[in-house]
């Protein structure tokens, strides 16, 4: 099984930017598409947030984040980056790193390993 550990949450000002980041051990990594999704308070379902492919070179993202958050991935250290910039209020949510072997993919159902969440609370 491969173990997810996000850091990098906080809190944050409107407009502002944050960087988290996704350790993972256990398996190698450079197999597995890594992809973040998020849970705002209140809602039910967890929001697809950004996917990298396991090479890197394919990265795809949510309608709502377009053009704001970038994510980035570095196999060498096993890690997956998600840079938020132009932060709103309703970017406030957990978040969370998952990863499945190999295909990239936006749909919820597809990710088996997840991590446990780090809290992002943008204030006005």
């Amino acid at each position: 099984q491969l173990l997810l550990v996000e850091s990098g949450g906080g809190l944050v000002q409107v407009g502002g930017s944050m960087e988290l980041s996704c350790a993972a051990s256990g398996r190698p990594f450079s197999y597995y598409a890594a992809a973040w999704f998020r849970q705002a308070p209140g809602k039910a379902e967890r929001e697809f947030v950004a996917v990298i492919s396991a090479s890197g070179q394919s990265r795809y993202y949510g309608d709502s984040v377009k053009g704001r958050f970038t994510i980035s991935r570095d196999n060498a250290k096993n890690t997956v980056r998600l840079q938020m910039n132009d932060l709103k209020p309703e970017d406030t949510a957990v978040y969370y790193c998952a990863a499945r072997y190999y295909s990239a993919t936006t749909s919820i159902s597809d990710y088996k390993d997840w991590g446990q969440g780090t809290q992002v609370t943008v204030s006005s």
